[in-house]
């Protein structure tokens, strides 16, 4: 199997060494970019699996780079910044990025995230055309061509906006996404006053989904920022 190929984008040089310290551990080959024509250049040139993305850039805002990827990518891309507001991390994601590590971080959990995109990438592209049309994920099936929701067998009956919330979750696991972008994607438009309703909807969801709602295995909470569905391991077994 090919080493997984990551683009560093960081200008500040002990972070962007530690960086490639730690990709260099777990025999990742990476790509270094100190600014965001770099980034964009040579995203275009080296196709990376991941791209590690800096939002303080010399030249250009981090978000407009993710702007400039998503155009033409959909390569995953994680964000870590020294920014932590929860606007500034909600516009890096709506503009695309699928996660948001905040500086400082731990070296496990930044591997941890990266395995995360990475598991992402090779489901994507195992994916064929006839397994795109159901959805697996741990106990949880999801049949698109029936409508249909399934946890261990059993039907999860669910309302017409639960099962949008739910695909749209299942088709984006792995990547956090804004109050904004689902209420776009399953009310039509985004507002702040709907996000109340969101959360309603997103409960609703979770107490049929979730073994124990209090201790979610699916859906997790981005305070502030949205909801992820979390890629659970393959079941060996019904009991297993």
């Amino acid at each position: 199997m090919n080493k997984p190929q990551i683009l560093v984008v960081e200008d500040d040089m002990a972070v962007g060494n530690l960086i490639a310290t730690t990709l260099e551990t777990q025999n990742y080959q990476y790509h270094r970019a100190k600014n965001g024509a770099g980034a964009v250049m040579d995203a275009l040139s080296y196709r990376p699996d991941v791209v590690l993305l800096d939002l303080g850039l010399p030249d250009m805002d981090g978000v407009e780079v993710i702007r400039k990827i998503r155009a033409w990518s959909n390569m995953p891309i994680i964000v870590v910044s020294a920014r932590s507001e929860d606007t500034d991390k909600v516009a890096a994601l709506d503009a695309g990025a699928d996660d948001y590590l905040t500086k400082p971080f731990s070296v496990e959990e930044l591997l941890a995230r990266l395995r995360v995109a990475l598991r992402r990438v090779r489901y994507d592209s195992g994916k064929t055309s006839e397994e795109a049309a159901t959805y697996e994920n741990g106990a949880l099936k999801i049949d698109y061509a029936a409508g249909c929701a399934y946890r261990g067998g059993a039907e999860i009956h669910l309302t017409p906006i639960e099962y949008k919330l739910l695909c749209l979750l299942a088709k984006n696991t792995g990547k956090v996404l804004t109050h904004n972008f689902i209420l776009k994607e399953v009310w039509g438009s985004a507002s702040a006053s709907d996000t109340p309703s969101l959360r309603v909807f997103m409960a609703t969801l979770r107490k049929k989904l979730e073994a124990d709602p209090s201790h979610p295995q699916y859906i997790q909470t981005h305070i502030g920022v949205g909801y992820r569905m979390l890629r659970q391991k393959p079941e060996c077994g019904r009991d297993g």
